[in-house]
C-alpha cells in the first residue's frame, strides 16, 4: 500500500493481490462480503491515511513548503521523522498476510499451488511495469517495489514458517550488510558507484534499484513481507494478538533503546544503528517491523470487536480499494497543487488539512462506490489484467 521521493508509503496494500480475505476457519471459496477478514480492510485504510499525509507534506516541501523544526516538524519529518515509512511497513505486512490468505487453501495440491504462483507473478510483473510508469508521474512510488515483492512471494509461501522467518531475517542482514560496506568505501573516499549509481534504465541500474538503491529495497523490505505471511499463519490461532502485540514492543522498545545508547558515536556507528529508513539498518528494520506489527495487532482487533458500526464499514470498504485511493491522491496533489495552484506549498498544518480532505472526500467516495460496485475501478483492472 509514498512521501516525497525517499519514503513513499503505499499503499496499496489490497494487498493488491485481490481476493477476498474470508473469515477463519476457512469458508467455501466464494462469499459475500460479511465473510470477510474485516481487520486488514481496516488496517489499510488507517494506514492510507498517513501516506496521504505524509506523502502530501513531503512534496509541498519539495515545492517549496516550510519544513518547521519544531516538535510536530520533527515527527512528521516525510525522511527521517519517527513516522517515515512506518505506514509503508504496515502495508508491506498487510500484504504478507494477505498472500497467506490467499494461497492457503491451495497448500497440498500442486496443480492448485502452481496456479496460485503464477496468479502472484503476473499480478507482481503487472504492478511492477505500471509502477515504473508511475514512478514518472509520483517519484517514490513504492508500487514497483510492490510488485518485486509479490514475485519473490510467489516462491514462498510454500516453504516453511522457521525457512520464511530465516529469509526475512536474511533479506534484513543483506540490507544491513550492503549499508555498512558502502559507508566504509564512502568513508575511505571509494564510493561504490557501479552500485549505487549503475545508471538510469540500464539493466542493472533496474535490478540494483529494485534490490538495494530505491526507496523501498527488497533489501531489507522483503522482511516485513515476510513477517506478514508468517503472521497470516498464525490468524487461526487464539493468541497471536499477545504475541503480536509482545513481538512489537520488544523490537520498538530494544530498538529504541540500542539506537539511542550508541549516538553520537563514529559515522559508520551512527549508520548502523540509526532507525531512519535511508540508512536500512538493522535497528530500522526492528523499530518499523514493530510498529507495524503493534498497529496491525491493535486495529485488527478494534475492527473486529466494532466490526457492525459505520465507522468500520466505511473504512473497511476504502481498505478494499486503497489502490484506488492512493493514485487518486496523487492525481488529485499534481491536479490541485503543481497544475493550478490552488494549494500553495506551506507548513505542516497545510499538509494536514490538504491531507484530512482528500482523506474525507474520499472515504465519502469510496463508499458509494463500494457499495454499487463491490470493487475499486483500479483494483477491477488489476485483477481482470492480473488474473
Amino acid at each position: 500500500m509514498t512521501t516525497a521521493p525517499t519514503t513513499h508509503q503505499l499503499d496499496s496494500a489490497d494487498p493488491p493481490i485481490g481476493e477476498p480475505l474470508r473469515e477463519l476457519p476457512a469458508p467455501p471459496t466464494r462469499g459475500t462480503d460479511a465473510d470477510r477478514l474485516v481487520g486488514p480492510d481496516v488496517v489499510r485504510a488507517i494506514a492510507l491515511i498517513g501516506v496521504v499525509v505524509m506523502n502530501y507534506h513531503g512534496y509541498l516541501i519539495i515545492n517549496g513548503g516550510d519544513q518547521s523544526q519544531n516538535f510536530w516538524g520533527r515527527v512528521f519529518n516525510p525522511w527521517t521523522g519517527p513516522l517515515s515509512t512506518r505506514f509503508a511497513a504496515t502495508f508491506v505486512l498487510t500484504a504478507g498476510v494477505g498472500v497467506t490468505l490467499l494461497t492457503r487453501r491451495s497448500i497440498g495440491t500442486p496443480a492448485a499451488i502452481s496456479a496460485k504462483r503464477w496468479t502472484l507473478i503476473r499480478r507482481g510483473l503487472l504492478l511492477y511495469g505500471f509502477g515504473l510508469i508511475f514512478y514518472e508521474i509520483w517519484p517514490g512510488s513504492i508500487l514497483p517495489y510492490y510488485g518485486a515483492m509479490f514475485i519473490v512471494a510467489a516462491g514462498l509461501f510454500t516453504l516453511a514458517t522457521p525457512l520464511v522467518i530465516a529469509f526475512g531475517i536474511g533479506a534484513a542482514l543483506v540490507g544491513a550488510g550492503i549499508e555498512w560496506w558502502g559507508t566504509e568505501r564512502t568513508m575511505d573516499g571509494r564510493t561504490p558507484t557501479w552500485l549505487y549509481n549503475p545508471g538510469n534504465g540500464s539493466p542493472r541500474g533496474l535490478l540494483f534499484d529494485v534490490f538495494v538503491n530505491g526507496t523501498h529495497p527488497l533489501f531489507p523490505w522483503l522482511a516485513f513481507l515476510c513477517a506478514g505471511i508468517v503472521l497470516g499463519r498464525l490468524l487461526r490461532t487464539d493468541w497471536w494478538r499477545p504475541v503480536a502485540l509482545g513481538l512489537g514492543f520488544t523490537l520498538f522498545g530494544g530498538a529504541t533503546l540500542v539506537s539511542g545508547a550508541l549516538e553520537d558515536r563514529s559515522q559508520l556507528t551512527t549508520v548502523l544503528t540509526s532507525t531512519d529508513s535511508g540508512d536500512h539498518g538493522l535497528l530500522y528494520v526492528a523499530s518499523a517491523l514493530g510498529t507495524a506489527l503493534i498497529a496491525f495487532a491493535a486495529i485488527y482487533t478494534i475492527a473486529t470487536t466494532f466490526r457492525s458500526t459505520s465507522v468500520v464499514k466505511v473504512l473497511a470498504g476504502a481498505g478494499q480499494m486503497t489502490l484506488t485511493l492512493y493514485i487518486a491522491h496523487t492525481f488529485v496533489f499534481n491536479y490541485i497543487v503543481n497544475w493550478h495552484d490552488w494549494v500553495k506549498p506551506s507548513g505542516l498544518d497545510l499538509a494536514l488539512t490538504f491531507a484530512a480532505v482528500y482523506w474525507i472526500i474520499a472515504i465519502a467516495i469510496g463508499s458509494v462506490w463500494h457499495r454499487r460496485f463491490h470493487v475499486g475501478p483500479a483494483e477491477w483492472v488489476y485483477r481482470q489484467i492480473g488474473g
